[in-house]
């Protein structure tokens, strides 16, 4: 086991191996990153081969403070300046044009480049004793669950990571939300922590969000990632009262429910976890419950719907992304006829992944 309590020793050799061009395991307020130089292109390469994940895909770059920016953009508009100075170090990812000093093995051949100050101890340690840039995605396979624990990475990548710096759980518990400030338009193209409004508010615009079917611009614009093994359907919460109401899967098959916010006391159901209504305490232990009903030996994982305000936007694109939406009816009768059998095709056919 590669995992190593993030003291003052472990820092420096995780730099050192950085420095050689291996990968580093490193916590963030948000998840666990894959660390590497990220102006050493073999080195970056290797985070693509570790994770399984598509060299088109562009990543995210960590940076020791917002005067670091010119080294790694150009062209940088004034607005970005306000959104460093009230957000940095924090969950915010800005995407700029990039400096021509930025491989393209990081921005996934884009002439764009994805930048954040995080707000972690130790990744701000390593990054300033590192003196760079460090592309870290997220440290787990390409589409799965991201890590909120040491041993989540260990479990995902396993030796192909060279040492796995241990912060800790992370605070966030969500990726960062990433605006887009390369172009004439602003856009939101990852929501996190940080809210649309909350950035509209202070630079006193509109932020668009991407169509459907874009080009890969950022991390996290797949409509499938995040996502469990195990089968997952989103089910609102009246899906979930006809589900409890019926016996048609009664012992059939092993199914758990990650509700909301109230009790789900029913024997159909092998594991039952119950969310918090809070929006925050629910996105820290979101991936790391996700995690524990997949591998419970589940058939089939169900999901509760939370809210789907504003405030609950990070949520339910992350909860959108990692299931299925089960279809509804327009009358209860046909509404009931349609969840048992959307249920009955999963177990068919299955869902099918990333």
């Amino acid at each position: 086991m590669n995992i190593v309590s993030a003291n003052s020793t472990a820092i420096a050799r995780a730099v050192e191996l950085i420095k050689q061009g291996k990968l580093v395991a490193i916590p963030t307020e948000t998840v666990y990153g894959l660390g590497a130089d990220a102006k050493n292109p073999e080195a970056v390469k290797r985070i693509f081969a570790a994770k399984d994940r598509p060299a088109d895909h562009p990543l995210i770059v960590h940076i020791p403070d917002k005067a670091a920016l010119d080294d790694w953009a150009i062209d940088i508009p004034e607005p970005v300046w306000k959104l460093a100075e009230q957000f940095w170090p924090g969950p915010l990812t800005i995407v700029l044009k990039k400096h021509p000093d930025v491989p393209f093995e990081v921005t996934g051949g884009q002439d764009t480049v994805a930048l954040r100050v995080p707000n972690h101890p130790v990744a701000l340690s390593v990054l300033k004793a590192f003196g760079g840039g460090i592309a870290a995605p997220s440290a787990n396979r390409f589409c799965r669950i991201s890590p909120t624990l040491a041993s989540h990475v260990e479990e995902e990548l396993g030796d192909k990571v060279d040492m796995i710096l241990d912060g800790g759980a992370c605070q966030v518990g969500l990726e960062s939300t990433i605006a887009d400030l390369s172009g004439e338009q602003p856009r939101l193209l990852r929501p996190g922590q940080i809210s649309k409004s909350e950035i509209e508010e202070l630079l006193g615009i509109t932020l668009q969000l991407p169509e459907n079917k874009e080009k890969i611009l950022a991390p996290g614009m797949m409509n499938v990632h995040y996502s469990p093994i195990t089968e997952t359907l989103l089910c609102t919460p009246t899906q979930v009262e006809i589900v409890l109401r019926g016996d048609a899967f009664q012992h059939q098959h092993k199914m758990g429910i990650l509700g909301y916010a109230r009790k789900i006391d029913s024997d159909l159901f092998e594991r039952i976890i119950i969310m918090p209504d809070d929006v925050n305490a629910y996105a820290h232990e979101l991936y790391g419950k996700l995690r524990e009903l997949d591998h419970a030996g589940l058939d089939l994982i169900l999901v509760e719907q939370p809210p789907q305000t504003e405030e609950w936007r990070a949520v339910n694109d992350r909860l959108g992304k990692a299931s299925k939406p089960l279809p509804t009816g327009s009358e209860s009768s046909l509404l009931e006829t349609t969840v048992f059998d959307a249920i009955a095709s999963v177990f068919i056919s299955g869902i099918g992944g990333c």
